[in-house]
């Protein structure tokens, strides 16, 4: 693994008293696709909550580019170079794709190269440029997508976390998100990414991770996994 940019050490998170994440580790190194993979409440958007200081961990630490993050508030944490898309993309439907987009510019570093990054988010998704005066909400399910995106990049992040980014999309979409997740990690960006389609997702990951109630149970690179006795019973149904 190359030089660790998040750093995640004895997580213990949840919601009140409902504990939902278990003394997790995890590491993702700078330059690196790092996938979370596991069922349906296993833990893994709590996890990415937790990272950017949206659910309070209750104990353990989260230490970003070397600096513990555990209690710093969520605005802070995007201004330090970590942004977060969620599952469901939380875009502004009444607002319009360009005013999506210059909301994820919100901080100050970010503000001074608004329209910048805003023409390179054009560029790399010409269909929300085709789109910009558009209505978010009018938008079809990946073009919403690719909006949620293009949102976070909005901030520069070094570190970009993906929750379930095809969930609901149709196959070609799919195809479409992928391709794009590889194109922003050959331009250097860090990414964690929480995802339903296992298969692809290690495919793409440099290390991917196995989370079962609120725990890390596999780890190793994506070939490693894929070949894994365990997952291929779990997920594939290969006893």
């Amino acid at each position: 693994m190359s030089e660790s940019l998040l750093s995640v050490r004895g997580l213990h998170a949840g919601y009140g008293d409902l504990p939902v994440v278990h003394d997790l580790n995890l590491e993702v190194g700078a330059g690196e696709v790092v996938s979370l993979v596991g069922a349906n409440g296993a833990g893994k958007s709590t996890l990415l909550k937790s990272i950017v200081g949206v659910v309070k961990p209750t104990s353990g630490s989260v230490t970003f580019d070397g600096d513990d993050i555990s209690k710093v508030p969520p605005h802070q944490i995007v201004a330090r170079g970590l942004a977060m898309v969620p599952e469901g993309r939380h875009l502004f439907p009444r607002l319009s794709v360009e005013e999506n987009l210059l909301l994820g510019a919100y901080h100050k570093a970010a503000r001074q190269h608004a329209n910048e990054v805003r023409d390179e988010m054009y560029d790399l998704f010409p269909r929300l440029s085709e789109r910009r005066k558009q209505l978010a909400g009018s938008l079809s399910g990946g073009e919403q997508q690719m909006c949620a995106i293009a949102r976070s990049l909005m901030s520069r992040p070094r570190l970009l976390m993906l929750d379930e980014p095809s969930l609901g999309l149709a196959p070609i979409i799919v195809e479409e998100v992928f391709a794009l997740i590889r194109r922003l990690s050959q331009a250097g960006v860090t990414i964690l990414l929480v995802e339903q389609n296992v298969v692809e997702a290690l495919e793409l990951s440099d290390h991917g991770n196995v989370i079962d109630h609120g725990r890390v149970v596999l780890s190793g690179t994506g070939p490693e996994l894929l070949e894994h006795p365990e997952l291929q019973a779990a997920y594939f149904g290969i006893a």
